[in-house]
């Protein structure tokens, strides 16, 4: 039982070791504001678009589909450099 809490100890102590909770949970928040952000920004543009042009919601949902998928990059290349 001590040499797996050693074990554990110094693998918290190496860079890269186990993260903690709170880094965790970080994490995933970075990751849903670099979806919802993008994602948000579409759809006011898209909305702002529509209601100046009298459009309907032409400009809103591929706005809003653009602004989740370049979210979902940025998340994903994020993920990637982590």
């Amino acid at each position: 039982m001590l040499d797996a809490v050693r074990l554990r100890a110094e693998r918290r102590r190496q860079p890269g070791g186990i993260p903690s909770l709170a880094a965790g949970l970080g994490r995933i928040g970075v990751l849903g504001w670099q979806i919802v952000v993008p994602a948000l920004i579409g759809l006011a543009i898209g909305r702002w678009l529509d209601h100046r042009l009298a459009s309907g919601i032409f400009w809103t949902a591929p706005l809003l589909i653009l602004g989740t998928g370049l979210g979902c990059w940025s998340a994903w290349k994020w993920i990637e450099r982590q």
